[in-house]
């Protein structure tokens, strides 16, 4: 059914059939007939940073920027969900087009750019939500505000999110905000871990503890990673989201729309997310857990997660070419790991 549905969506432009399919999957949540398309698996749980994941699937940031859909993705099986990117202030994020399908590769391109309504919209949404799963959220910093005052960003997002979040990503990581992947490296980075480890401690005397991710680039040489793990033990970041879409376009480069800027996700972005999991797994200890993310399109390339050290996993660009079915998959493999 799924084929036929994916066929019809993709006649429309790529953001028309984003909003048509989130919108419809909101309806038949509210007129309860989610369930009846849609069996839940039984999965394998997972227990981290003392919070429980009924299953080690998630749904990865991007597809439900503002939490209007929390309860119906909820529905579809995921061990978790997490929403955002969100920033301090609403954006409108770059002109349109900005989407693009691959569907040769399995792949899409995206220059959004933190489009969203703002942290108080998307707060109040989560607050709403009857999703008693584990939600992330992801934070980022809006385009204007200028790369060394970063860290008032991020700090005004955790403030606001932090008591309603199970966990908490830092996106530094998005090619499509100009200056934010700078974040990653040196001083930079350890000025922005220093800030916010500092009020994650004041915060959890108040809230209770909630894990700090961070979401990093695949386009890193291994120097590079490794230096960014080191930093990581440094500070003790409680975990990091490995990884984000990348700039590179040699997996596609015959194609007509390699030449669109953003960042590529889906099959092609495999190799490459996959290569920083393995590196970050062989620096990390293993208090520090890692989502594996990127690239997932199969069972298989769950397996290949788990196997190259990732604790959980998320799926986005995937689950646009393959459908609930995919969810499914990778929870039934996951009873396997």
């Amino acid at each position: 059914m799924y084929n036929l549905i994916r066929r019809a969506l993709f006649t429309l432009s790529p953001e028309t059939s984003h909003d048509l399919s989130l919108d419809s999957l909101g309806a038949m949540q509210r007129l309860g007939l989610l369930g009846l398309f849609n069996k839940i698996p039984e999965g394998k749980a997972k227990t981290l940073w003392g919070i429980e994941f009924s299953n080690p699937v998630g749904l990865a940031a991007g597809l439900d920027k503002n939490a209007d859909y929390l309860d119906a993705l909820g529905m579809l099986g995921f061990g978790f969900v997490e929403v955002g990117t969100v920033t301090p202030l609403p954006q409108p994020g770059n002109p349109q087009p900005r989407l693009f399908r691959l569907p040769e590769h399995q792949a899409i391109i995206n220059r959004m750019g933190f489009n969203n309504k703002g942290v108080d919209y998307l707060v109040e949404r989560v607050k709403r939500s009857q999703y008693s799963g584990v939600i992330g959220i992801n934070i980022g910093k809006n385009k204007e505000t200028p790369d060394d005052d970063a860290l008032s960003d991020y700090l005004a997002c955790l403030d606001k999110v932090y008591s309603h979040a199970g966990y908490v990503v830092v996106n530094v990581s998005s090619p499509n905000t100009p200056g934010l992947r700078n974040l990653q490296f040196g001083d930079a980075m350890k000025g922005l871990l220093a800030g916010l480890k500092k009020r994650q401690l004041e915060l959890t005397a108040e809230h209770g503890f909630k894990p700090l991710l961070i979401k990093i680039a695949p386009d890193m040489d291994n120097d590079a990673v490794r230096d960014m793990a080191n930093t990581f033990v440094e500070f003790e970041v409680d975990g990091v989201v490995a990884t984000n879409t990348t700039l590179s376009r040699d997996t596609i480069k015959d194609h007509p729309q390699a030449i669109e800027a953003g960042g590529l996700s889906g099959e092609p972005l495999l190799p490459a997310s996959s290569q920083v999991l393995t590196q970050l797994r062989e620096v990390l200890p293993i208090t520090i857990p890692i989502i594996g993310v990127g690239g997932i399109c199969s069972a298989d390339d769950a397996l290949s997660k788990w196997e190259a050290g990732a604790d959980l996993i998320q799926i986005y660009s995937g689950l646009i070419y393959q459908g609930p079915k995919l969810i499914r998959d990778c929870v039934k493999a996951s009873l396997g790991v």
